[in-house]
């Protein structure tokens, strides 16, 4: 038995996990990046970066939403006997990537993306990526060139996905200069679907309700227990870039992302702030709604740009407030367009919304 499989095999006796074939099936793939890692990295003798004469291939796991990709993850992450590894949301990865390149350009570097390919290669040799996936041109034409030199150099990838590579920036503007990019990862990567016909995430949100007031210590406690049944004990900041703005996310783990009212609406972000958070993150626990007013007319705009975004992109909302959603708004400027707001939120609170 692999070391990945007896410690999954001790979670499922502790009842910490329901047992899933598909996720066993996957066991031994992990298990083999984490064997091929121990040993070092042999440089060639080209090339600036010194290319990987012994290349460890990475994993790429696609499925559906709550197959426990992440989770499956969290256990090789944890596991994996690689000092020099780093567990990241893709999206805020490729974020980073971004404002090192501009940085680059500030001190009128020829090629930007050798330095940070340098940068990135110094630091690790293992990169865990959560929710790969590309949407955005600019993405698509570094990636390609960035994960190259990665490759070159040696640094094993492994991710997940909800979709196959061949999916990958589906129907994007050029996307004939996007296709190596996804040649690379079939010849680097091994591609494997979670096929599992369980979405353990829906089943554990199952026996949780999802909105609650008004706010209590009572309300306080079942959203932390609502925090470690969905998402786990670990917890981390996810910082987002928008533009010229900072979006911080005070916890963040396994696609849910966990923030106060006054977090999210109480400072200055707008509908594009909003929609780079509904991409990057699938459940949002909000806690401390508060009842909205005339004197709090941009908060209570901001919230209603905020559900929005979370409504059209089908991110499953938990939250915590000062009354029902009918009762949050009931008079001043803006109350009859609230309305809107209170019915979709009264959706959004059904067991089964956002289960696609």
């Amino acid at each position: 038995m692999s070391i990945l499989s007896d410690t999954y095999e001790a979670r499922v006796k502790r009842g910490e996990l329901h047992r899933d074939p598909a996720q066993e099936a996957v066991l031994g793939l992990f298990d083999t990046v984490a064997e091929t890692l121990r040993k070092p990295v042999k440089k060639g003798l080209f090339g600036r970066f010194g290319k990987s004469s012994n290349p460890v291939k990475g994993l790429y796991l696609y499925g559906g939403v709550g197959r426990g990709k992440s989770m499956l993850m969290d256990l090789f992450f944890d596991g994996v006997a690689e000092p020099r590894k780093r567990r990241v949301h893709f999206h805020a990865f490729m974020q980073e990537i971004h404002a090192l390149m501009h940085e680059a350009r500030q001190k009128c570097v020829e090629d930007a993306i050798v330095p940070v390919a340098e940068d990135v290669i110094k630091s690790s040799r293992l990169l865990c990526f959560d929710e790969m996936q590309i949407t955005d041109i600019t993405d698509a034409m570094i990636v390609g060139r960035l994960f190259e030199k990665l490759f070159e150099a040696g640094v094993v990838v492994v991710t997940t996905s909800n979709r196959h590579p061949d999916d990958l920036y589906k129907d994007g503007l050029n996307r004939n200069l996007f296709l190596p990019f996804i040649s690379m990862i079939k010849d680097r990567m091994e591609v494997y679907n979670l096929d599992s016909e369980t979405d353990h995430r829906q089943n554990r949100l199952q026996g949780h309700k999802t909105y609650f007031a008004p706010i209590d210590e009572a309300a306080e406690m079942a959203i932390q227990r609502v925090w470690t049944d969905v998402a786990g004990t670990k917890r981390e900041p996810l910082i987002l870039h928008h533009k010229s703005r900072e979006i911080v996310l005070p916890a963040f783990h396994n696609g849910v992302a966990m923030a106060t009212f006054r977090e999210l609406c109480g400072q200055p972000l707008g509908p594009g702030d909003y929609l780079a958070i509904a991409k990057a993150i699938r459940v949002l626990i909000l806690k401390d709604i508060p009842r909205l007013n005339r004197e709090g007319a941009n908060e209570a705009k901001r919230f209603v740009t905020l559900i929005d975004a979370l409504y059209e992109a089908k991110v499953k909302l938990i939250a915590s407030a000062a009354a029902e959603p009918e009762q949050l708004y009931e008079a001043g400027t803006g109350a009859f367009e609230f309305e809107r707001t209170a019915s979709r939120l009264r959706e959004m609170m059904s067991a089964d919304w956002g289960a696609e």
